[in-house]
């Protein structure tokens, strides 16, 4: 095989020879050469290094350099060991806990993360099979690992795998460690530079003893133990969407004292094919539909599904006609904050002490509900492992303690359906969640109502807030420059006024800026620099721009309010809003 007669880059024949001529195991090789039938494949698997993000891994699994395989998966591990070994202080027992999903291969890729954290001396927690995110999260803390590796692409196509790397919190890495880590990644550049052998006595498998700690955890957060007994048989329907929710899920549930949970049989069946809908991602109807038809067929409560690592929760609900509408992430956020901070109101377990947490690009709703009950708080930005640094900062290492002095955690989320109840888990946890939303479902039941009517009673006393998103893709170097010209020119002629409303506020999170247009006060932000700006108009309306962190494009994301009067009054509403969200994309010319 010649490769300097292939078309393809330098970069790329630089790499294919040194897979060919390295120690790479022979199938590999003869995968490469088979490969030279088709160069633009080949050049795609080598022309660079699968990168190592501040959250880890993520890419499509083949040969290559550029591509989710056992030898990327190694060294990337190593760098993640060095980082860990030269971090902690000598003498210190470095211990490391390691989970995966349901996605092809993600075992295998297990394995080999465990034996090359064993390899370099580090003991590793292994669960003997799949389990959900927030349990690796939770195990982290429970074993007092210095870190964590999750092997998941979350709601990724089936072509997809990854790798979410945690630190000692729990919390997927946060700075310094994340550059950190990518530096000590970035620097091993050959399989042999890998330690592979020599560790096996340091895998201890984990498994259901772990399950059980992390399932009473979660039970020790539910707010009305004696409504689920009352109301235990209200029709339930979950999918895990092939993932590794089947594994606790259902169990939670029981345990808790449900007895009418449906699972979606089709979907219960544990696949990295997810051969039942297009995309395991619980944001989309075709992931739902399933799930959705059962609920019709037996005229459920409650639906609810988990993506294939179960950190995410999409959530379906009955409306007043019969038909069910699917909740976007901010919506079932609501509800969730709505719900506990009123019981913990009710219960006069509130004193000022407490807080929540959002992303900055989430519904303003969850905050009206928190400021207006005398609840604390903070904006972070955009991925859950800022929650986590937030929590960090305020509560320390230990969960929240009631009494403690210290301030309490009542709950967090984002719009991108994540939520995490209580922080003894320091990510978003679809377990905890749908524990929560079926208790709710149960004290809906007690009022004589459903989940869509609490939705109602919270849009009624706090206002409709509406929100929507567009994303501007780049699919060429031209356009890529074009989206930093974009964030350029807002930054220098800001927009004076959007569909029509005087822009008050602009928030430059990049400059670490909040200026008030009309009086010219320039009020200090407290986050980290990133390249976002939001502009909040006299109407209360915001938008948000921020180009993504890990795709080619730059996203829109629009907040507004309205009045609801009554609950016949939804649609319309509902409608309205929808059509202010529209008239703002037109006047920023993005329709």
């Amino acid at each position: 095989m010649d490769i300097n007669n292939l078309k393809i880059d330098e970069s790329a024949k630089a790499n294919v020879n040194a897979w060919l001529t390295g120690g790479y195991d022979e199938e590999t090789k003869q995968a490469i050469r088979e490969m030279a039938s088709n160069p633009n494949e080949l050049n795609e698997s080598f022309y660079r290094s699968l990168e190592f993000g501040t959250g880890g891994l993520r890419g499509i699994m083949g040969v290559g350099t550029n591509r989710m395989n056992k030898y990327t998966v190694a060294m990337s591990t190593q760098g993640l060991a060095n980082y860990v070994k030269k971090f902690f202080p000598a003498g210190t027992e470095l211990k490391a806990a390691v989970s995966h999903d349901s996605r092809n291969h993600s075992r295998e890729f297990a394995e080999i993360t465990a034996k090359v954290l064993a390899a370099n001396g580090i003991h590793v927690y292994l669960f003997e099979s799949l389990r959900p995110t927030p349990e690796l999260s939770f195990a982290v803390r429970h074993f007092g690992c210095q870190t964590g590796v999750m092997v998941t692409a979350s709601h990724n196509p089936k072509e997809y795998n990854g790798y979410k790397a945690y630190w000692s919190d729990g919390c997927q890495l946060t700075p310094p460690h994340d550059v950190n880590v990518i530096d000590e990644v970035m620097k091993i550049k050959d399989i042999k530079d890998v330690c592979m052998v020599g560790g096996e006595q340091n895998i201890e498998i984990i498994g259901e003893d772990v399950d059980r700690i992390y399932m009473d955890r979660i039970a020790r957060n539910s707010l009305h133990p004696e409504l689920i007994k009352k109301h235990h048989d209200i029709k339930i329907v979950y999918t895990p969407l092939h993932g590794t929710g089947i594994v606790l899920i259902p169990k939670m549930l029981q345990q808790l004292g449900f007895t009418n949970v449906n699972v979606v049989k089709e979907q219960a069946v544990v696949d990295g094919n997810f051969p039942t809908t297009p995309s395991p991602n619980p944001e989309e109807h075709a992931a739902m539909k399933m799930a959705v038809d059962l609920a019709k067929e037996i005229d459920a409560d409650i639906v609810f599904a988990s993506d294939p690592d179960a950190d995410r929760v999409g959530v379906a609900v009955k409306r007043p006609d019969g038909e069910w509408m699917l909740l976007n992430g901010n919506q079932t956020f609501s509800v969730l904050m709505y719900y506990l901070i009123k019981q913990w109101r009710e219960a006069g377990r509130l004193t000022g002490n407490e807080y929540v947490i959002k992303t900055i690009v989430t519904s303003e709703l969850p905050a009206d509900i928190a400021r207006k009950n005398g609840v604390k708080v903070y904006d972070v930005l955009t991925g859950f492992k800022w929650i986590g640094a937030k929590i960090l900062e305020l509560t320390g290492m230990e969960p929240s303690v009631e009494g403690s002095g210290r301030p309490v955690y009542i709950g967090g989320g984002e719009e991108s359906y994540g939520y995490m109840v209580g922080d003894f888990v320091r990510d978003k946890d679809a377990v905890s969640a749908c524990s929560m939303i079926a208790e709710i479902a149960a004290w809906a039941k007690e009022q004589g109502k459903t989940f869509f009517d609490i939705l109602v009673d919270i849009y009624k006393e706090y206002g409709f807030y509406k929100e929507g998103l567009v994303s501007v893709v780049a699919v060429a170097l031209k356009d890529a420059e074009e989206i930093a010209q974009m964030m350029k020119d807002y930054r220098s002629n800001p927009p004076q006024e959007i569909d029509g409303e005087r822009v008050v506020r602009i928030d430059d999170i990049q400059l670490s800026t909040s200026t008030d247009i009309l009086t010219g006060k320039v009020t200090p932000i407290d986050l980290p620099k990133s390249n976002v700006l939001q502009f909040y108009t006299e109407a209360g309306n915001k938008i948000t721009v921020r180009p993504s962190g890990t795709e080619p494009k730059i996203k829109f994301y629009f907040g507004v309010k309205g009045e609801l009067c009554c609950r016949e009054n939804f649609d319309k509403t509902n409608a309205a809003l929808d059509a202010k969200i529209e008239s703002i994309k037109k006047s920023m010319n993005l329709v």
